[in-house]
């Protein structure tokens, strides 16, 4: 006997509990004798390092003792380790203080002070040194050490609001860092340095620091110098698309690598983000190419030969985490699809082999939803996304159409990807269309696209999620009367504020630590997004007006949609009072709600029965406001 469940009711191998059992995979890289690999991997809040000798049948193993967790604590973190010589320094996340240990095993020990936070460490080539970024009472730098902890570390840079990607020349004797100050983010602006070392003392200091690229309008994203010293490669968007760049060293002279509607790097939102690769041999040069949010991994000879797609046969759809073979012409990073979680895996022109998957991969491809990009229009704009239909679902005009899920993602400068989402798999596997929105802010489309939100947060993004939904129903792919909204963080506060707006397109939102009131925000964040607003909506106090006119709390009264509201009691980004505040808002105006707070919750979930209860709690309200509502 056959049994039909109805939409948003699909019997799902993927629960709760399955969900929260996966790993988080957040980097790899080779150690310099080119056979070992060491990862990150995260669950239920630590973070650990695990090594394999790829030259052995070896099993992998773990590297870090269980009394530490490997977690940058810079801002928004990453940037959590790094390889060489033998070494693995890693960033402890309770501490703040830099570890180095064998990577062959061993116990760790500390390089540096417990004051402050540290991230990027970049070893030298002989393995003597190391560069690191640290933050000490809102005061950045570049550090350095040396990798026998003998010595007190000691500034190299400094002056600048933030820094990052600290590498080293080939030769030892020279540097390439970025930094940027405020009311910039990184991808608004920053600058390319490249300075010499002079080894005087002790430690090394700099000399002759210069801005080779970049600017107050121009973007720059990691650097990395060709091994055979000559080149320094690196992003900028200075012609509207993250494009990648070579600096001949000897000369002076810069040549643009690539060209076209793609981009090559991407928001900085953490430390330690790569997206190239240099050849072993420097002869050529790997990077990941993005564009509408699937990425392509591609090798570029430097003598003008031809485009090579590695990635073009592996089935996987986004990579991260770029890292060359320091020996032979594999690369290695993180990647996955729509359809597959993420994995480390090896890539060379012979094909591709997989090291370690963060989930068990219990149900087939067949069995979850394929992401497809997707643009329709708003006005003369153009908006994008990426659509995930229920699988074996085709939208035909015949016989009830599906619910829909709009995901608004976070930033607002971030980008919704063909990557993995458990949470998009979540609603598809259950019968929901899931359509995940770009809208006009979002990265991955060029600087213009990106910069389009400048002064229009709580407008352009508010008319793109409306739009979302009009679309789906417009298009008879999903039940116009059963969409749901959600978002975190930014794209929290643009469910909120589309809800107040847009009242009769939504039958529930779903609210995830979402900015409620945009003057605390200001006044409470941290210091990475300390000047955000200033872009996003003007500098205070002269668009105050703007303040008030765009933050929900000002205009509750029209939020008349069931909300579900998540917060994180640790949160430091958008602290609880703002989900309190809603939530008292609602209460006064009768507005049916669900609020969850989460202790030891920061501005995302780690924790195993934190991801167990959030997605228990969303199924159980989709059910009342959606499915039998």
């Amino acid at each position: 006997m056959t049994v039909t469940y109805p939409f948003g009711l699909w019997p799902s191998a993927l629960t709760p509990r399955q969900m929260a059992a996966g790993l988080r995979l957040t980097d790899v890289q080779w150690d310099s004798a080119g056979q070992t690999l060491v990862w990150r991997e995260a669950r239920d809040g630590r973070g650990t390092l695990w090594a394999m000798d790829l030259a052995t049948p070896d099993a992998p193993y773990e590297l870090t003792p269980g009394d530490l967790t490997v977690r940058g604590r810079i801002g928004y973190g990453g940037g959590d380790f790094t390889v060489g010589s033998g070494l693995v320094v890693f960033a402890e996340g309770n501490s703040g203080r830099l570890f180095v240990q064998q990577v062959a095993g061993g116990m760790p020990r500390a390089l540096t002070p417990a004051f402050g936070a540290a991230a990027d460490p970049a070893l030298a080539p002989d393995g003597r040194h190391l560069l690191f970024v640290h933050a000490y009472e809102d005061q950045d730098c570049i550090a350095v050490v040396d990798s026998a902890g003998k010595h007190w570390p000691q500034r190299l840079a400094q002056g600048h609001t933030f820094y990052m990607w600290p590498c080293w020349h080939p030769s030892g004797t020279k540097v390439a860092f970025v930094a940027w100050d405020h009311p910039n983010m990184p991808w608004d602006g920053s600058l390319l340095y490249l300075a010499d070392l002079d080894f005087v003392g002790r430690l090394p200091v700099l000399r002759n620091a210069r801005v080779v690229a970049g600017g107050p309008t121009t973007s720059i994203f990691q650097p990395c110098f060709a091994p055979d010293g000559h080149h320094l490669a690196f992003v900028s968007d200075q012609d509207g698309w993250w494009q990648i760049y070579l600096l001949d060293l000897n000369t002076g002279k810069q040549h643009q690598l690539t060209t076209g509607a793609a981009e090559h790097g991407e928001p900085a939102w953490v430390y330690g983000m790569r997206t190239l690769a240099w050849s072993y041999d420097g002869k050529a040069l790997a990077f990941l190419r993005n564009w509408g949010g699937l990425r392509q991994l591609c090798l570029q000879p430097l003598s003008d030969g031809p485009l090579q797609v590695l990635s073009a046969d592996t089935g996987y759809r986004w990579f991260n985490q770029l890292a060359a073979a320091p020996t032979t012409t594999a690369f290695a990073s993180l990647a996955s699809s729509s359809v597959v979680p993420p994995q480390v895996i090896v890539t060379d022109t012979s094909g591709t082999r997989s090291i370690r998957r963060s989930a068990s991969e219990l149900l087939p491809a067949t069995a979850l939803a394929v992401a497809h990009p997707v643009e329709w229009s708003v006005g003369e704009a153009t908006v994008y996304g990426l659509l995930s239909l229920p699988p074996g679902y085709t939208p035909n005009g015949v016989g009830p159409r599906p619910p829909a899920v709009i995901l608004i993602h976070g930033g607002p400068t971030g980008q919704a990807t063909a990557a993995y989402s458990n949470e998009v798999q979540f609603f598809a596997t259950r019968g929901y269309v899931v359509l995940e929105v770009n809208h006009r802010g979002s990265s991955g489309y060029g600087r213009a696209y990106a910069q389009a939100l400048r002064e229009a947060w709580g407008v352009l993004d508010v008319e793109d999620a409306a739009s979302g939904a009009r679309y789906l129903g417009d298009a008879g792919i999903a039940d116009p009367d059963r969409m749901v909204l959600m978002g975190g963080s930014s794209g929290g506060y643009t469910v909120l504020e589309t809800l107040a707006q847009h009242p009769e397109l939504f039958c529930a939102g779903i609210c995830r630590y979402g900015v409620v009131n945009l003057f605390s925000l200001v006044a409470d964040t941290h210091k990475f997004e300390a000047h955000y607003l200033d872009a996003l909506l003007g500098p205070l106090p002269e668009a105050a007006a703007r303040y008030r006119e765009r933050s929900p709390i000002f205009h509750s009264e029209r939020i008349r949609t069931p909300l579900a509201i998540f917060q994180g009691a640790e949160d430091k980004v958008v602290p609880p009072d703002q989900a309190e505040a809603l939530v008292g808002a609602l209460r006064r105006h009768g507005v049916p709600h669900h609020y969850h707070l989460f202790p030891g919750e920061g501005h995302g979930w780690r924790r195993s029965e934190t991801i167990v209860a959030y997605y228990q709690a969303i199924e159980r309200f989709l059910r009342e406001h959606v499915v039998f509502a």
